[in-house]
């Protein structure tokens, strides 16, 4: 399989199934003198777990993660880092009246269509449970950019038919409801609708909003690999993200240009954007204000409702899926959002720094008198 490795500079492969012995990630590319450590990034896939409230799935995995290389007396060494987290709670017999049956929404019938052969486990490589290795790297590439200035904040900013305005958001709340909203009375109205999903056997969707600041002006190309390219396609490679929106997004599209555009000033020397419509990126390169991301998130495709399907010989037949899957997969897919936005700005900052001949002389002139 190809495809399984994201990245230039700085590199990540994730390796792993769902009902496998383990999952885990390789890093290449993470500079020297780093502090990590794997309470670092515990703290991360803490955000992802399953069981964390009634809204995710009840498969009990601590998803504790161990650090196998590429670190020494506590700081990287610049050579690969290996990730792995064990498996601990699969229960293959859930899926095995799936064996030769496709869930509708699922890769089911793609994957077999490619390879000819699929692990039907809750869905081997295909499985969410595969975002475990970029959630473990996102978070090495998150304290690099920490090291940097750069602060990252994710949350859902609508579940269902709850949506929050801007104007609402309280960041401090994010971590006092369970769907890691930035407005509790808004997460309140979430619950009640997911327990009359729940209820009716069903699932729904929603959006997950990331907020960088302190990023540089000019990171990003101008052609194929602009900023709000490549953030994308890390965004849409997320097995449920179905869109993806910088900025005013699809809003954009219904406005006039005299509001679409960001007016610039100057204040003490410091040129800046009085709006930011465009999300923090212009001509694909950043500006310098708040980088927005926003991906839609399907609903869950696993529901206990009997749907209509075929199984591998094209037979048609009925299925209800039974066993621990999420109602909703976005208060656990925030941080995976998070974590692909790190990974991007992390090998584009590095790719950066060789942009301009006066700061690669410089920086090389600074090593000279070091020495």
């Amino acid at each position: 399989m190809s495809g399984s490795t994201f990245g230039r500079l700085f590199r990540v492969t994730t390796w792993g199934e769902s009902h496998g012995a383990a999952i885990g990630a390789v890093i290449d590319g993470c500079p020297a003198g780093l502090p990590l450590s794997e309470a670092d990034i515990q703290t991360f896939l803490d955000r992802r777990k399953p069981g964390q409230s009634k809204y995710t799935t009840k498969r009990n995995e601590a998803d504790h993660v161990e650090i196998l290389s590429g670190i020494f007396e506590g700081r990287t060494t610049g050579t690969p880092i290996s990730l792995i987290v064990r498996n601990q709670d699969q229960r293959s017999r859930d899926y095995g009246n799936l064996a030769y049956t496709f869930r509708p929404g699922h890769a089911d019938y793609t994957f077999t269509q490619k390879y000819g052969i699929r692990d039907y486990r809750g869905g081997g490589r295909s499985s969410g449970r595969e975002t475990i290795g970029r959630v473990a790297a996102g978070a090495v590439a998150s304290l690099l950019l920490k090291e940097l200035g750069i602060g990252l904040i994710s949350y859902a900013k609508s579940i269902g038919p709850v949506h929050i305005p801007d104007e609402d958001y309280h960041f401090t709340e994010i971590t006092e409801n369970s769907l890691y909203m930035p407005n509790n009375e808004a997460a309140a109205k979430a619950a009640e609708h997911l327990d009359t999903l729940i209820a009716d056997q069903d699932s729904c969707g929603g959006t997950i909003e990331c907020r960088v600041t302190g990023l540089p002006a000019g990171l990003g190309e101008t052609v194929f690999d602009k900023l709000d390219a490549c953030l994308a396609k890390a965004v849409m490679s997320v097995g449920a993200v179905k869109a993806v929106e910088i900025g005013d997004g699809l809003q954009a599209a219904s406005l006039t240009g005299s509001v679409n555009n960001d007016a610039f000033a100057s204040e003490n020397g410091r040129i800046y954007k009085k709006t930011n419509h465009s999300g923090g990126v212009l001509g694909g390169m950043s500006d310098g204000s708040t980088l927005i991301v926003r991906a839609a998130v399907k609903p869950t495709p696993s529901i206990s409702q009997t749907q209509q399907t075929v199984t591998e010989d094209g037979e048609e037949t009925s299925i209800s899926i039974h066993g621990r899957h999420d109602p909703i997969i976005v208060p656990r897919a925030v941080v995976v959002i998070e974590s692909m936005t790190a990974l991007t700005l992390a090998d584009l900052l590095l790719e950066n720094m060789g942009s301009r001949l006066d700061k690669v002389k410089a920086y090389y002139t600074e090593e000279k008198n070091v020495q």
